[in-house]
């Protein structure tokens, strides 16, 4: 598979912030850093809405997931509510991260802190076909544990 072009423009004032990028050679996710002004706390249970200090433009047939960290995740219970949060290839805005606590403990997010990853996905748009009947399956319509827990 042949890699894509991923357009990004820093926000004014945002040089000293690293951009997206990957970690290691085969890592799926470009890590995401933090473009806040001062430190931003999240209590337990709070979300806060962090930037990220870039625009990017996704090619068209692509998105980019932004993801939680598993390290944040499994040390101070930092994760993405809306995870995987979608980033389309028609928005154009700061890409900013929303971060919630379901630790134990206040996190804070310092400037330039890695704070979640971003993948590139293709993805298909799909036509909808309205119909009276769909078909069987085995599976039916057992869902929610119904192959126990």
């Amino acid at each position: 598979m042949s890699p894509i072009t991923l357009k990004i423009r820093r926000k004014a004032g945002c040089d000293d912030v690293p951009l997206p990028q990957y970690m290691s050679d085969h890592a799926a996710g470009m890590d995401i850093c933090a473009a806040c002004d001062g430190d931003v706390v999240i209590a337990p249970g709070d979300v806060k809405l962090v930037p990220a200090g870039f625009y990017m433009a996704v090619p068209v047939g692509f998105e980019a997931q932004v993801r939680p960290r598993s390290g944040l995740a499994l040390k101070h219970g930092i994760t993405l509510p809306n995870s995987p949060g979608t980033i389309d290839s028609d928005y154009r805005g700061e890409v900013c991260v929303i971060l919630g606590n379901v630790g134990r403990d206040e996190f804070v997010v310092r400037r330039s802190m890695r704070i979640a990853q971003m993948v590139i996905a293709a993805v298909h748009q799909a036509d909808i076909a309205v119909v009276e009947t769909l078909d069987e399956t085995a599976r039916g319509e057992g869902g929610f544990g119904h192959t126990g827990v």
